[in-house]
This record gives C-alpha cells, sequence and structure tokens, in this order.
C-alpha cells in the first residue's frame, strides 16, 4: 500500500478505511515506514483531524500491536482509571485503595513523569524499598490478596504508541484529539480491565486547556472504550490551580496518608471521593450515592489507610511512612513565598506552578534526569484565601537548589491577590 497516497487522503481529508491504517500503524512499528512520512501523515491529522471510525480503527490497531494483558485470574470485577495529567494530581494513590477496601479490585500499570514532576511511579518510588517492577504473576497476586496494586508498565504493551508519542514529541504533533485519544485508550485496553474512568483536567495546568476540547476529548474517548466492550466514563475536573496542599513526590505521598488516614479534606479529597465513587458505581456496588457513602465510610473506618499499608508492604516498601513521615528523604534546603500585600488568593496558574515544581528538581526536562523525591512545593494557601502581607503562601523544599531566587520570583508571577473574593470553581465540572 502507498503511504504516501495515505499521507494525501487524509491532507484532502479523506476518510481513510480499515485496511489503510492497520497497513500504516504495522508497517511503522515494523521499521518498514520512515519517520519523515509517519511525521507528515501525523501533522495531516493536526490540522484536518480524524473521524471517529478512523479514530476507533487506529487505537485498536495501536493496542493490538503488542500484548493484551489477561485479567481473568483476578477474583472479581476490575476497574482501571486514568488521569490524563495535571500539577499535584496524586489521585491514584488515594482511590485506588478506597476501592479495593470497597471489594472493587484496581489493576493499574502507571507511568514516570516528564515535565513538572514525577508520575505515580516516581511517587511511590519516594517510599522506601517500594518496588514498581514485579512479575505480571505477583502482580495478580497482590491484587487478589489486597484489592489493588500499581506497578510500572513493562512487557510489550502498544509498542505503536511508544513509537509514535516519541515522534509526536519532537514534531509538534502532540496537540492533537484523536491522537491524545488513541493513545491513551490504546494503553487502557491493553492493560485488560473491565471498567475504565477517566480523569479529564481542563484548565491553566491541564493539557485541554478549555472545557470544551476537555469534553470533545472525554466523549471520543469513551465511545472508543464502549466500542472495545468495556465499561466507560469520563469525568471533567478541574485544574485551575494545583490539586492539594503538596507538588513533589514525597510530599505528595505524605499527603495521600493525611487523605486516607482522615486528617486533610479539601477540594483533592472531594475529588477523590468523586472518583472511587463513580469506580465503584461502574463495578457494580451501587447507586452513585451509594457509592459515596462507601468511599467515605472507607477513610473514616480506617479500611482505606490499613489497604495502603497493606499495598505498600507487598510491594516490598515500609508501612510505617504512613505513620512516620521521617522515613522520607528529608529536603536539605527550603524557601518562602511571603505575601507581598493583603488580600484574597484570585489565582494560582498550575501551568507556572508546575513549572516551578521543575526548578526545584521534583520533575524531569528529559526522561534521563533524576528526581530529586524530597522536592517540592507545599501550597500554605489556596485560591479564595484571604491573606495578610508577610503571609506565607508557598513553602519551596530542595536537596539540589540552595538558591532560590528563580523559583521565588517565577512562583510569585504565578500568584494573584486582589481585593475581591473571587469564584471558586467546583471541582467536578462534568460527568460523561
Amino acid at each position: 500500500m502507498n503511504i504516501c497516497e495515505i499521507i494525501f487522503k487524509t491532507k484532502r481529508k479523506e476518510k481513510l478505511n480499515e485496511d489503510e491504517i492497520k497497513c500504516m500503524i504495522n508497517g511503522y512499528v515494523n521499521d518498514e515506514i520512515p519517520d519523515y512520512q509517519m511525521s507528515a501523515w501525523l501533522m495531516a491529522v493536526c490540522f484536518n483531524s480524524l473521524t471517529t471510525d478512523e479514530t476507533l480503527i487506529l487505537t485498536e490497531t495501536m493496542r493490538d500491536s503488542g500484548d493484551i494483558l489477561d485479567l481473568s485470574s483476578i477474583h472479581g470485577i476490575t476497574v482501571d482509571k486514568h488521569s490524563t495529567g495535571g500539577v499535584g494530581d496524586k489521585t491514584s494513590l488515594v482511590i485506588a485503595p478506597i476501592c479495593a477496601s470497597c471489594g472493587i479490585y484496581v489493576p493499574k500499570m502507571s507511568g514516570r513523569g516528564l515535565g513538572f514532576t514525577g508520575g505515580t511511579i516516581d511517587k511511590l518510588e519516594s517510599i522506601p524499598g517500594f518496588q514498581v517492577n514485579i512479575d505480571f504473576n505477583k502482580y495478580i497476586d497482590i491484587i487478589n490478596k489486597n484489592g489493588a496494586a500499581i506497578i510500572a508498565q513493562s512487557g510489550h504493551l502498544v509498542p505503536a504508541d511508544k513509537k509514535l508519542y516519541a515522534l509526536r514529541d519532537v514534531t509538534a504533533t502532540v496537540d492533537s484529539i484523536p491522537l491524545i485519544c488513541s493513545s491513551i485508550m490504546s494503553k487502557k485496553l491493553a492493560t485488560g480491565a473491565d471498567c475504565i474512568l477517566l480523569d479529564v483536567k481542563t484548565g491553566s495546568g491541564a493539557f485541554m486547556k478549555n472545557i470544551d476540547d476537555a469534553q470533545q476529548l472525554a466523549e471520543l474517548m469513551v465511545q472508543v472504550g464502549q466500542n472495545a466492550g468495556k465499561k466507560c466514563r469520563a469525568i471533567i475536573t478541574d485544574m485551575n490551580e494545583p490539586l492539594g496542599n503538596a507538588i513533589g513526590n514525597s510530599l505528595e505521598v505524605i499527603e495521600v496518608c493525611e487523605i486516607l488516614s482522615g486528617r486533610e479534606k479539601g477540594k483533592l479529597y472531594e475529588l477523590c471521593i468523586a472518583l472511587a465513587a463513580n469506580m465503584m458505581e461502574l463495578g457494580g456496588l451501587g447507586s452513585l450515592e451509594d457509592c459515596t457513602r462507601l468511599a467515605e465510610d472507607a477513610i473514616t473506618s480506617g479500611r482505606a489507610i490499613d489497604t495502603f499499608k497493606k499495598m505498600i508492604e507487598a510491594q516490598g516498601g515500609n508501612p510505617n511512612i504512613t505513620e512516620d513521615y521521617s522515613l522520607f528523604k528529608r529536603a536539605a534546603y527550603k524557601c518562602e513565598l511571603k505575601a507581598e500585600k493583603s488580600g484574597y488568593i484570585s489565582s494560582i496558574d498550575s501551568e507556572k506552578i508546575g513549572m516551578v515544581a521543575l526548578l526545584t528538581g521534583a520533575g524531569r526536562r528529559n526522561k534521563n534526569d533524576n528526581i530529586d523525591s524530597s522536592a517540592g512545593i507545599i501550597l500554605n494557601k489556596h485560591v479564595g484565601d484571604c491573606v495578610d502581607q508577610g503571609d506565607v503562601i508557598m513553602t519551596f523544599y530542595s536537596s539540589v537548589v540552595k538558591n532560590f531566587d528563580e523559583v521565588i520570583n517565577k512562583a510569585a508571577d504565578a500568584v494573584e491577590i486582589s481585593g475581591i473574593m473571587p469564584k471558586i470553581s467546583p471541582v467536578v465540572i462534568k460527568i460523561i
């Protein structure tokens, strides 16, 4: 099949058929189609998009390019969750033990972070001894015993996405909704769960900056999941300010422990309860209202934190970190950002704060960078809070940065203080 004709058809907004898409993707994975031709097709997609049918075929072809996990030996309904990413997003570490403690099985393969902060795997690796690279049979055993496990993606899963994303990253072809959908959903479908919950974030700290784009992506991903025979739902959530109080790997795990122990509430707690409740409803535990009560009770009863301890211990980590935070690596240096005037915090730009976290050493500029697990930011104030001049707004931590001048300047630029109390956005915007 002529790859040039496929490129021409997409450039002319002509629909590709199944054979053309499969031939192109499989040819690229097998090194029969060069990067420069695939780059041309990707750019044509960015300009002209794909139809829903084309996106469905593309996603399933990418899924089928490698292994598809068989989770049939897990002793019940399995529910996975994916977030499109954000600043301070540690929801997976909260909702997995909540759902597991209520009888839902949560098999989760996650990735490392590139950019603002570490990914879920980096956060877990800040726990002393925690192992993220686990044999598949042991992974299944842990899930059957404890209800949940979170490990690094391994094996020959979706090689098409690995090649395509690396190419998209260096050819300015990341920002296409069909390409984003196929990348996310090919991996979710390959990891084998019965049900999939998608947390699609929108706002300054999200890839989808506006609600319309977030809704378009959410609807497309749900349609792809349902077409593949999965129970699938998406929740559009707010990312106009960082999520929770902590940004950075060990700092975020500490916040997870505070939430699971019932000591911290706020927007992050509300979001985690909503996500967990939707996962449990997908898993057949009752109405959304009933599942919300189950999620709340899992925390107040202590079952959720107990399950988190079991998850940590099963993967070689020290479960005592849930009570003794001194067991984490401690930052050697810290600095504070103080309010220059009195008023209300009217906005905290998530994207800018994410870049500040990167400056402290909490994230990676490229995939080979080492992460400082102790580095990051504690938000002492949030949007809507009243501050007096001199109040601490943020505290920065690092073991690799001694001079915080750039950190302070860029953080100050991300915060606005006004004399009028701002409108507070709901954490859950819409359910698809």
